[in-house]
């Protein structure tokens, strides 16, 4: 902003003159001639001048006022939509730490259980060596035996021969036994280190992602999130261990608890999965529910690839149980609960088509206390909001109910619906599972793959 101050000053100057005049009188003694005086009142041209630039000088702070006022209004938008990242990332960096205690006792946990692992590393690589000193010591032994039969065998009697052959027989066998159950060892170490280290990665995860929400303004993401596919074939601490193919294979490894554990499928990658081992022979959990935190209202692409936590609520995907099922004997096993804690379950023998088909399914219903409840929903494919099987074009019972499903055409049974938690009128409007006229609302559901004890041996000896 310029302003001419030039015409201003001169002004002034022209006013001001006349008045120091006056003010100032010179004393005289003697009389003298008058002397031309100056007028009162500036000109008018200096008036006008004096105006143009008091407007434009008025013009101009009208302006800059202006500017101002929308500068400030911009600074006082930008402060709001700040306040409002700010407090979104303040509600995830309070759960992200929460979840960072939680990692970080299970890793105390797991440290302190790893010291004892390598304690017993330890005494099986001193016992490893003695054994091996022992073994060396035996064939030396054995050597020496070799040598005196070969040279007492036309002395001795045959039978001292055979009872010779027989201690070195027994010999070898309880060296070799001693061997296999350090090999057995030596596994569950490994098993043991594998989940010590997917442990600390989460952790890492867990830090580096509250890091990066104290440092980064961003919005929140109310989308499920997707379960990881698949591990990374070139991990070097699980490619070193032969995983097993499902849940019941670990089972029968002697894994008891139930947790997350990676496994390989038959022609398949690896990928992590939730193992219920609280009956034999152990089953892989593909749905899981007991609260209504996260909506299963999800697109084809996520009920393709999993979404949701492993440890909590989730759907485990569409390719991974397909890959699961095509190992064949597979049995689906449904597990209810209402509101009124009462249980009930239902098995069937199981096959899943690949995606060319939609996921087909295929049911032939086994046992239960449970009144079928999929007993239409054999040779269906799957459906979503946004992409419908062949049975569902017409109906759209994915839109009606929310969630995915094998619907056919509706069904009395939809376990990926909306789950409400709070007043009575609204469970009954929730997941459910209908028996006649009756209509049962769901507090808890899961769905599991098992395969038979003798399916899941016979697998595994011809490995």
């Amino acid at each position: 902003m310029r302003i001419t101050l030039v015409p201003l000053v001169l002004s002034l100057v022209v006013l001001c003159v006349p008045v120091l005049c006056d003010k100032e009188e010179s004393p005289t003694l003697h009389p003298e001639p008058p002397t031309e005086t100056w007028p009162r009142f500036a000109p008018l041209d200096d008036v006008r001048l004096l105006a143009n630039n008091l407007l434009q000088l008025g013009q101009s702070m009208r302006e800059f006022a202006q500017k101002t006022k929308g500068q400030m209004n911009s600074i006082f938008q930008k402060l709001n939509i700040f306040d409002r990242s700010f407090y979104r990332l303040s509600a995830l960096a309070g759960e992200l730490k929460e979840d960072e205690e939680e990692l970080k006792k299970t890793t105390v946990i797991l440290r302190a259980d790893n010291e004892v692992v390598k304690d017993l590393s330890g005494s099986i690589s001193s016992k490893m060596e003695s054994l091996l000193q022992e073994k060396s010591r035996l064939q030396n032994k054995v050597d020496g035996l070799e040598e005196k039969v070969s040279r007492l065998t036309l002395g001795l009697p045959l039978a001292e021969i055979s009872s010779l052959r027989d201690v070195i027989k027994s010999q070898e066998q309880s060296i070799s036994e001693l061997l296999k159950a350090v090999a057995e060892q030596s596994e569950q170490l490994d098993q043991q280190k594998l989940k010590i280290k997917t442990l600390e990665k989460k952790l890492t995860a867990s830090v580096r992602a509250q890091e990066t929400s104290d440092k980064t303004p961003e919005s929140s993401n109310s989308e499920a999130p997707t379960l990881p596919p698949f591990l990374t074939s070139g991990s070097s601490s699980i490619t070193s261990i032969k995983l097993a193919s499902d849940c019941s294979e670990l089972f029968l490894r002697g894994e008891r608890a139930s947790d997350v554990y990676a496994v390989q499928p038959n022609g398949s990658e690896r990928f992590m999965a939730f193992c219920d081992m609280s009956r034999e022979p152990g089953a892989t959990v593909i749905q899981r529910r007991t609260e209504g935190s996260l909506t299963f209202d999800q697109p084809w692409e996520k009920y393709e690839n999993g979404f949701g936590n492993l440890q909590t609520g989730f759907w485990f995907g569409l390719r991974k149980i397909h890959s699961l099922a095509s190992r064949g004997d597979a049995i689906l096993q449904i597990q209810l609960e209402d509101w009124k804690q009462n249980k009930r379950f239902a098995q069937y023998r199981f096959h899943l088509d690949g995606p060319e088909s939609n996921y087909t399914i295929h049911l032939t219903h086994l046992s239960g206390n449970l009144t079928d409840p999929m007993s239409n929903h054999t040779g269906v494919g799957f459906s979503t909001r946004d992409r419908y099987s062949s049975h569902q074009q017409e109906t759209k019972c994915a839109q009606q109910k929310s969630g995915g499903w094998w619907f056919n055409p509706c069904g009395d049974f939809n376990p990926n619906g909306r789950y409400f938690n709070t007043r009575r009128s609204q469970r009954r409007r929730g997941i459910q599972w209908r028996s006649g006229q009756k209509v049962f609302s769901l507090r808890f559901t899961q769905i599991s793959i098992t395969f038979p004890t003798s399916a899941s041996s016979e697998s595994r000896a011809s490995r």
